[in-house]
């Protein structure tokens, strides 16, 4: 039981997040083995005294319900002629039975009735339609079959070689369950034909041993079947009911079923495993993708493009109407009087705006960049296994405001930096306290009184957006100490670009850095399959 409970506890909690080839089967079945483990196996091997539980199924009008009314010999099930109709599984034990009985999901979800027609030491269940139109059927039939000890299976001549009684049955082989097969209404005039032809689809099917029940189409009628006709199905049943007899169909079903679990496992787990190679090869491609994307941005920056459109046009009217880059400059000091200063301050306010609007967008078009490279690399002809449905959605609207935002703190950032240069220029150590006095903090002080401290930043900015006039300007005003500064916010802009590359990918490494994908994702999985094969 403790391993049963280890192995339904690894399965329940495996993931199979990236859409692979073949993961839609690996995930049904898996939900599969977990209806296996808690209808079946986990009850049974707490009980093995419990009835046998036999499940009467098959496709709709087959005539499942009246067949389980006549070996009960009463209307305890309703047989519906409406379809799709809603229906309660029935659980029909021996009042005897009460004391061994289990209850189970199986019972929690079905109507359960006393009854003496059922023979002692099993149980009867009539199970919805398993090919019904309402999926809540359909659920509620395959979850009844995993619970199944021995599948009673009831299709008709007209239907037997439809391919839904065979995928059921090639199920129950699957799981090694014990199968009976019940063919109904069929027509007496060539009752041999019919009879031969569907044992020989058996032998074919790998179930020669299959035990078969015929029933003749006894025509239209109403209510439940002549007691004669059921007999032999009844007599059977019968035969199994001794506790000895129903416990060597529960022990050889069981038995079945734990035998057909390490293939089971062993499917999941390589499917497990096969996520866990799938997202390395998409860490490494995400990877490869970002080098060029970054050496692109940093590119960019460099070769000036902040400074081009409005910042150029800006630079120029300043030029022309404020006449800003003509400042007259005296033994290395600007000249200007305070009121002038603040003047010039003023006008290089738009200035300033406009820089750090074409700085964010700049950083936006790196992000961006990077967002296409990585799709392209995710998407394209060499996309690795997964990757069209883990790239990033083109134009994600959560995706470019948040990169939008980045892009704007970035640049936010970059101006505080370029204020705390002109501080440092000016001998500024802290906010309040008088510049130190040397040549170089003369000359910033001087360039602050020209400009004003937000005018002389918005030059720094300037000049290391890529704009040559103003490069000169901050080289005749704070000579090299200024040209340094400029180049440091030059590259620093460059940096801002290239974390904006960095962050495109950090999302979809965290959607890969889960325990479903981590390297030993696979190993409670395949600890419990060692642990099943020393059992089998």
């Amino acid at each position: 039981m403790g391993s049963g409970r280890d192995l339904r506890r690894d399965v329940a909690e495996v993931e199979l997040p990236l859409v692979l080839d073949g993961v839609a089967e690996a995930e049904a079945a898996r939900r599969r083995l977990l209806n296996q483990l808690d209808e079946h196996l986990l009850p049974r091997l707490k009980e093995l005294s419990s009835p046998a539980v036999v499940v009467i199924a098959g496709s709709t009008g087959a005539g499942k319900s009246t067949l389980y009314n006549s070996l009960l010999g009463e209307e305890v099930s309703q047989a519906g002629v409406l379809r799709p109709t809603t229906r309660e599984p029935v659980f029909a034990y021996n009042p005897l039975d009460v004391d061994v009985l289990v209850h189970s999901p199986t019972t929690a979800m079905s109507r359960v009735v006393e009854h003496d027609g059922v023979p002692r030491g099993t149980a009867l269940l009539d199970a919805p339609d398993l090919d019904s139109l309402l999926a809540e059927n359909r659920s509620t039939a395959a979850q009844l079959l995993e619970a199944a000890d021995l599948w009673l299976f009831v299709t008709t001549a007209a239907r037997y070689g439809d391919a839904l009684p065979w995928v059921a049955l090639g199920q129950a082989m699957e799981r090694g369950a014990s199968v009976a097969m019940v063919l109904n209404r069929v027509p007496q005039h060539n009752l041999t034909t019919i009879r031969g032809d569907l044992l020989a689809r058996l032998r074919e099917h790998g179930m020669e041993g299959v035990p078969l029940f015929v029933i003749p189409d006894v025509g239209p009628h109403e209510g439940m079947l002549d007691r004669a006709t059921v007999t032999p199905i009844a007599r059977w049943l019968t035969m199994l009911a001794g506790p000895d007899r129903s416990r060597a169909v529960i022990v050889r079903t069981l038995k079945g079923s734990l035998a057909a679990l390490p293939a089971w496992v062993t499917g999941i787990a390589d499917a497990v495993q096969q996520q866990v190679e799938a997202a390395e090869v998409l860490r490494g491609t995400i990877e490869k993708a970002l080098p060029d994307a970054e050496a692109s941005a940093r590119a960019s920056v460099a070769a000036g493009v902040v400074a081009e459109g409005s910042v150029a046009s800006r630079w120029a009217q300043l030029a022309s109407a404020e006449k800003i880059d003509r400042l007259k400059v005296r033994h290395g000091l600007a000249r200007s009087t305070k009121r002038r200063g603040r003047a010039r301050e003023a006008a290089l306010e738009p200035l300033l705006d406009e820089v750090r609007a074409a700085a964010t967008r700049t950083l936006v078009a790196a992000g961006s960049s990077a967002d296409d490279s990585l799709r392209a690399a995710l998407t394209g002809p060499d996309a690795p296994p997964g990757g069209p449905a883990f790239a990033p959605e083109h134009g994600d609207p959560a995706r470019e405001a948040a990169r939008e935002k980045a892009a704007a703190t970035q640049v936010h950032e970059w101006v505080s930096v370029a204020e705390r240069a002109v501080e440092a220029l000016r001998g500024i150590d802290e906010p309040g306290v008088t510049p130190q006095d040397s040549a170089e903090n003369r000359r910033a002080e001087a360039a602050v009184k020209a400009l004003g401290p937000s005018g002389l930043v918005a030059l720094l900015l300037t000049s290391a957006a890529g704009v040559d006039d103003a490069t000169r300007l901050v080289q005749a005003l704070l000579g090299e100490p200024g040209a340094a500064s400029a180049q440091t916010l030059a590259s620093d802009l460059a940096d801002r670009a290239a974390a904006m590359v960095a962050r495109e990918p950090v999302d979809l490494r965290e959607r890969l850095d889960i325990p479903a994908l981590a390297p030993d994702a696979a190993v409670g999985l395949r600890l419990r399959l060692a642990e099943l094969r020393r059992l089998s």
